[in-house]
């Protein structure tokens, strides 16, 4: 199957968040993953409006640190292989985005390629992924050092279709709301398309504390919630919070992990496979062979 223009492809995303109230995106990062988002649709016939290339996953299905040890050319690799079967947009984890300059390098690869937007962090030093919720455990780069980072990395595109958003990590590193915000207006005044807010609280009170504010202040600049410890919330409810994107961002690599485990034990247990509740190769094939 013909896959779209880079070109059109880029543009998705904008054009998604310009005609919904919200928009979901999930974690994809190779093929296979790809396939599966495409085939998957609710009972009203909803799918997922765009994928998430994980830096957490795509290290993980490589065996690999969540510590930016995977370099960009074997993300690239996967990347190809994914808008290789789908034509939804996709939005890069690009972790703290390294050196400036290598950043830039990397940014026009992807722009080229038809990627929609990436999130940059703003933590330096060591990178630990955040879920590890210990606040001494993560670093924070200078609110005006990042927020140049951001405008450099801005100024090297050529584009106003691909969107950079600046990942907050205050309340992962044990900062208050009032310096998150201080953040979020110097991200923007640096020409940020979005902000995404992070959290490990189960209640998601201070994402949404934020939110609130942030929405006060920027009705009209996109929010990205990622609500991995705070599960209990549909997407309504997250919009409602004032969320225009929230990203599942590492379930279908989990899921797969826990099935691969218990089908690895049923194997043992049994010593046979007929007792292992997997998809059938001949639907793996034909959804192969079909795009």
């Amino acid at each position: 199957m013909n896959r779209i223009l880079p070109e059109i492809r880029r543009g998705l995303l904008k054009k998604s968040l310009d005609c919904k109230k919200f928009i979901t995106v999930v974690e994809t990062v190779n093929g296979l993953e790809a396939l599966a988002v495409n085939t998957a649709e609710n009972s009203c016939g909803r799918q997922f409006d765009a994928l998430w290339f994980s830096g957490l996953c795509c290290a993980a299905f490589k065996g690999k640190p969540d510590n930016e040890y995977v370099d960009m050319t074997e993300k690239i690799k996967d990347i190809e292989d994914i808008f290789a079967v789908t034509d939804k947009p996709l939005i890069v984890d690009m972790d703290t985005g390294g050196k400036t300059d290598h950043l830039c390098r990397h940014l026009k690869i992807l722009e080229a390629m038809g990627v929609s937007a990436v999130v940059i962090e703003d933590k330096t030093g060591e990178k630990r992924n955040s879920l590890y919720g210990e606040p001494a455990l993560h670093t924070m780069e200078e609110p005006d050092t990042f927020a140049e980072k951001i405008m450099i990395s801005k100024s090297s595109l050529q584009s106003d279709s691909f969107m950079i958003f600046a990942r907050i990590e205050s309340f992962i590193a044990g900062e208050e709301i009032d310096t998150a915000l201080i953040r979020a207006d110097k991200y923007l005044e640096a020409g940020a398309d979005g902000i995404v807010i992070h959290s490990v609280k189960k209640d998601g009170g201070d994402a949404f504390a934020f939110a609130s504010e942030f929405k006060r202040r920027y009705p009209d600049t996109p929010l990205m919630m990622i609500p991995t410890a705070f599960d209990s919330f549909t997407a309504g409810q997250l919009s409602e919070n004032g969320a225009d994107i929230i990203i599942y961002a590492n379930h279908l690599m989990r899921s797969a992990y826990q099935a691969m485990i218990t089908a690895s034990v049923s194997i043992l247990e049994n010593g046979k496979t007929d007792k292992i509740s997997c998809t059938p190769v001949s639907e793996i094939l034909s959804a192969i062979e079909n795009e």
